[in-house]
């Protein structure tokens, strides 16, 4: 995954979550077992299924990417992230990793000729970005640049966090939490997860067409894989998070303990998915 910050000069990756450091793959695991059979879900309500090719963009360990071929039964994934170790340590048929920053000028339909006849410029039927775009800074252009990347009836599908505690929900030391976090990452990183409720204007604005939207909220409960991500990635952030004077270090500590109780009914970040159709045959809007 990609991200170079708008107002922070760091990147995904390199400040906060190095994908060499030890278990970020681990953590990214933790967060696909938390939303991979959502995704799932709708992409398979969608249409998506055998003789398919697909796109998926800041593909991390490859589960999509996987699930697509052996759930969906598609004909082939490119799977594309900055860095592809995560994807190569686990090769499988018909899931060729492509290394390439997708912020690049040179990122293009071009690039993916030499891959297959079958992946020429605009022949994906479905190209799939979750927890990406929030990291990266001019996102209409990018889902711009994503939707010429469609074959005319193909459908572009982009998936990022929202979260429902930041602003009108008490202030409790988790809630303290997701904002020390948000802000830590916005200043590092560029994170900004305050735009994605915009996300289908950019799928319009692109001049896609059936343009929807749904958010998944999953529970938190204690040893839960959404409960131990968020309490992984704030380990990760924790300089961050702490240098926004949001929260000290005994606040980090009890927004923890919160996260282990199963007397805390706190809402976990969820999940905005949005999607639009390329104008044109052969696909068509699925199902709602």
């Amino acid at each position: 995954m990609t991200g170079t910050g708008p107002q922070g000069p760091g990147r995904y990756g390199e400040r906060v979550f190095r994908p060499e450091a030890g278990g970020e793959g681990d953590r990214i695991d933790l967060g696909s077992l938390a939303y991979d059979a959502t995704t799932m879900s709708r992409l398979r309500r969608l249409g998506v299924g055998p003789g398919w090719t697909c796109l998926d963009l800041g593909a991390g360990t490859g589960t999509v990417a996987r699930g697509l071929l052996e759930e969906a039964g598609v004909a082939e994934v490119v799977a594309v992230d900055r860095d592809v170790r995560f994807l190569a340590a686990h090769p499988v048929p018909g899931l060729p990793p492509l290394q390439a920053d997708i912020t690049a000028d040179g990122f293009s339909p071009e690039l993916f000729p030499d891959l297959s006849p079958a992946l020429s410029p605009g022949r994906f039927r479905l190209v799939h970005a979750r927890f990406l775009l929030m990291h990266l800074p001019d996102r209409p252009r990018l889902v711009a640049r994503f939707a010429e990347l469609l074959a005319p009836g193909g459908v572009l599908v982009i998936s990022d966090a929202v979260d429902l505690t930041t602003d009108s929900a008490p202030l409790t030391p988790y809630t303290a939490a997701m904002r020390a976090m948000w802000r830590g990452l916005r200043d590092s990183i560029g994170t900004d997860v305050s735009q994605v409720v915009h996300h289908p204007e950019l799928l319009e604005a692109a001049g896609l067409e059936s343009v929807a939207a749904e958010i998944h909220v999953p529970p938190l409960l204690p040893g839960s894989a959404i409960s131990r991500f968020w309490a992984d990635t704030w380990d990760r952030a924790r300089a961050d998070m702490l240098a926004t004077g949001l929260l000290d270090e005994d606040g980090l500590e009890e927004a923890l303990r919160l996260l282990d109780s199963p007397g805390y009914a706190g809402l976990s970040p969820g999940m905005l998915t949005a999607w639009g159709w390329k104008p044109g045959a052969p696909g068509a809007p699925g199902a709602p």
